[in-house]
């Protein structure tokens, strides 16, 4: 075989390798920005927000830059006839420089990418998008003579690649309108549905923390007498509402109990156009999306949303023992229930004595027929003591006997995620991965500095959405961590070195000691690493798992 010939052919196979990599490459890439998408609740300026806040790491990577050399020491070497070993190692180059990286896998997900009919539709539109440049590269190419044609054609590869997160964006900016339309079919089915119902009772639960446990505390408790349909997980958007509504909700349910969740002002009206309550309990108002909404005062003019969009005749059920809550009695012309931890006459339903044991905690319920009872619960932290009397409340409106709540509140388990325990082959696990704010977490970490059974262990990386008080709530998080772990053997497990410099400061400046700190850049990393620490008797909390796109 004629010489050049074979360095043709090779050249050419070097050339399918590329084109090869380059796709799977590409693949995965997009792949990568559609799940990232997905995460952030198919919300375009919460996406541009974190690529452009990330751009270093995922928009420009390494290999975009070697690759663009790469092409241009091909074109040279086209140009200048260099069309055997010259260019055939500059191709071999660029397989290299694409080959996947680590950034793209999805073996170890946290939260999959879901192929539901909305990511379908999304993906198929990025597709198209995303093909332009390397058909335009290719039409480019036939044109020219020779082999120099080749190189439009991987220069339009490259350009599908590096533009990735913004065939997404355009993707999704396109299908706006029919996204729109979609969801409005959805709501206008559900909001119909509703209408055939009259009997049915609505209970709705919003609050910056505590809604999810809550909604699962008041589906056990009326379970005593009614036929109730919760929503499942954090089913608390308006597409999750409707969801429930319309493939779930059976005509032998009597009670209905959504979560309703806000994260952008305006969240709660739209929630509330689908199915305004009967009974609106609201947990608390905290720090919680601070990013999005700007201020505690501003959750609590939202949330409170939820009270004045009260059916006639509705009934409030609030948490005196926050103060924004409190100030929503006077939202409503309803009749108004209150709960508070500690004995106080402003309030319908108080516990005091709370007590704690490896079986959970025990407290004395007091209600508004100044009736006592004593509760035991599976639950831990003051947080659920307060959300089992919102739920206690509910009960007591809805026709409830106390000591009839109390068989039903022994019986709840934690919700998966929320300060829940279970042992793992003698090492005890408190796994409160869903929860993401500074009550909530510090009360874990007092949970955790409680057993004295092994050595001591917290996984965390930190809270976020926090807007200017992250730096301070976090730092404050560490402080905490420092002064609870305190014996030998005790761990502070952070995910990801900058995530979580707020709470190594606040460790750091309680004199933690560092050959106690590790830091990993993924929960996987650390989990693969406590496999080979931990022992029975030891005790793991795990403090919130931020989503996939917050790995470092």
């Amino acid at each position: 075989m004629d010489e050049s010939l074979s360095l043709t052919l090779l050249l050419y196979a070097l050339v399918t390798v590329a084109v090869l990599f380059a796709g799977w490459r590409a693949w995965r890439r997009h792949r990568y920005f559609l799940h990232l998408f997905q995460l952030e609740g198919y919300k375009l300026p919460a996406y541009r927000r974190w690529v452009s806040s990330r751009w270093r790491l995922v928009l420009v990577r390494r290999s975009h830059l070697v690759g663009l050399g790469l092409l241009v020491m091909a074109a040279l070497s086209f140009r200048a006839g260099l069309l055997a070993w010259t260019a055939g190692g500059v191709l071999a180059g660029w397989c290299v420089a694409f080959a996947s990286s680590k950034l793209y896998r999805n073996d170890r997900a946290k939260k999959p990418l879901a192929y539901t009919s909305r990511l379908q539709r999304l993906l198929v539109l990025t597709t198209l998008i995303a093909l332009g440049p390397v058909t335009a590269g290719a039409v480019i190419g036939l044109r020219m003579e020779s082999l120099m044609g080749l190189w439009p054609f991987l220069a339009g590869f490259w350009l599908t690649d590096f533009g990735a997160p913004l065939w997404v964006m355009l993707a999704a900016t396109l299908l706006k309108p029919v996204e729109r339309s979609i969801q409005r079919g959805f709501k206008r089915q559900a909001r119909a549905l509703l209408r055939k119902r009259p009997d049915l009772l609505i209970v709705g639960i919003t609050g910056s923390y505590g809604k999810t446990s809550t909604k699962f505390i008041i589906e056990e408790i009326l379970k005593q007498r009614y036929n109730v349909l919760a929503t499942p997980g954090s089913y608390n958007t308006p597409m999750g509402l409707c969801l429930v509504i319309n493939t779930m909700l059976r005509p032998e349910h009597q009670v209905l109990v959504l979560e309703y969740g806000i994260r952008h002002p305006g969240d709660m009206e739209e929630l509330l156009e689908i199915a305004r309550p009967d009974v609106a309990v609201v947990t608390t108002v905290g720090v919680a999306h601070l990013e999005t909404m700007g201020s505690a005062e501003a959750i609590g003019q939202e949330k409170g949303g939820l009270v004045a969009g009260l059916r006639a005749g509705g009934t409030a059920v609030l948490n005196l023992d926050n103060a924004l809550t409190a100030q929503m009695a006077d939202r409503t012309e309803g009749p108004v229930w209150t709960v508070a931890l500690e004995q106080t006459d402003e309030a319908q339903i108080t516990a005091r004595g709370i007590r704690y044991s490896p079986q959970g905690a025990s407290f004395d319920v007091t209600d508004e027929e100044n009736s006592t009872t004593t509760f035991q619960t599976r639950l831990l932290g003051r947080h659920n003591v307060s959300n089992l009397l919102l739920g206690i409340a509910v009960g007591r409106v809805l026709g409830l006997r106390l000591r009839q709540i109390a068989h039903a509140v022994r019986r709840i388990e934690a919700p998966a995620h929320r300060l829940r325990l279970r042992d793992d082959q003698g090492v005890t696990i408190i796994d409160d991965a869903f929860n993401s704010n500074p009550v909530g977490a510090k009360n874990a970490v007092e949970i955790l500095g409680q057993f004295d059974s092994g050595r001591r262990v917290i996984v965390t990386p930190g809270m976020i959405e926090l807007g200017a008080r992250q730096h301070e709530e976090n730092r404050k998080l560490g402080h905490h961590i420092a002064e609870t772990l305190t014996q030998d053997g005790d761990l502070a497990v952070l995910i990801g070195a900058r995530q979580t410099m707020p709470i190594q400061e606040g460790l750091h400046r309680a004199e933690f000691p560092e050959e106690r700190l590790h830091i990993f850049d993924s929960l996987f990393d650390a989990q693969d690493y406590l496999a080979t620490y931990l022992r029975p008797g030891d005790v793991v909390l795990y403090e919130n798992d931020l989503p996939d796109q917050f790995n470092e």
